[in-house]
C-alpha cells in the first residue's frame, strides 16, 4: 500500500478503543412525566363544534366555579378528542351536559381533573355504548352500569346521563 493510501486508510479507520455510547437518561417516574394538555373553554368548545357536538348548561352559563354551569376550562385534550372520536365512531348526535365544573365527585380521574363528561342519553348513544363496548359490571359506591371501551375509557349509566371517564383520546 502506498504512503498516501496508508494515511488515507488510517483517518478512516476506527479507533482501537472505541468510546462507550452515551447512557440513555433514565425513564422519567410518574411525577416528572409531561403534564397532560389542558385546553381553555374557548379552545374546547371550537373544537367540539366543529365535531358537531353540543353541551348545554342549566344555569346558562361557563363558569367553572358554578355548579349549575357547564365548563369545558382545564378539560384534558385527550378527553375532547374522546368525545371527538364518539362522535365519529357511534354516528350520534351527542350533547354534553357536564364538564370540568365543582359539584361532581372528586378524586384524579374526576370532572374538575378534566377526565370526564356527561352526555345526555338519547337512545342512539346509549344502543351505541351498550351494544359496542364490554359490560364490565356496575360501579362499586352506586351501582352505576359500566361498559368499557377497547381502548380503556369507561362508560357509566347514571340516572340521567352517561358519566364517561377518558383515560385516552379513545383511538384517535
Amino acid at each position: 500500500m502506498s504512503g498516501a493510501l496508508l494515511a488515507a486508510a488510517t483517518a478512516f479507520s476506527a479507533p482501537a478503543i472505541a468510546s462507550p455510547a452515551p447512557a440513555s437518561p433514565p425513564a422519567p417516574a410518574a411525577s416528572e412525566r409531561a403534564a397532560v394538555a389542558k385546553l381553555t373553554h374557548a379552545q374546547a368548545t371550537s373544537r367540539l363544534r366543529a365535531a358537531g357536538i353540543s353541551w348545554t348548561s342549566s344555569g346558562g352559563c361557563s363558569d367553572r366555579n358554578n355548579p349549575t354551569c357547564t365548563s369545558f376550562d382545564q378539560v384534558n385534550l385527550a378527553t375532547i378528542q374522546g368525545a371527538e372520536t364518539l362522535r365519529s365512531a357511534g354516528g350520534c348526535a351527542l350533547t354534553i351536559t357536564g364538564g370540568t365544573e365543582t359539584g361532581h365527585a372528586s378524586g384524579t380521574y374526576s370532572h374538575w381533573n378534566g377526565y370526564k363528561l356527561d352526555f345526555s342519553p338519547t337512545s342512539c348513544l346509549s344502543n351505541y355504548i351498550t351494544g359496542t363496548f364490554t359490560n364490565i359490571g356496575p360501579r362499586p359506591g352506586d351501582g352505576a352500569a359500566q361498559y368499557q371501551s377497547g381502548s380503556g375509557n369507561i362508560y357509566a349509566r347514571e340516572s340521567n346521563h352517561w358519566d364517561v371517564l377518558y383515560y385516552n383520546c379513545g383511538g384517535c
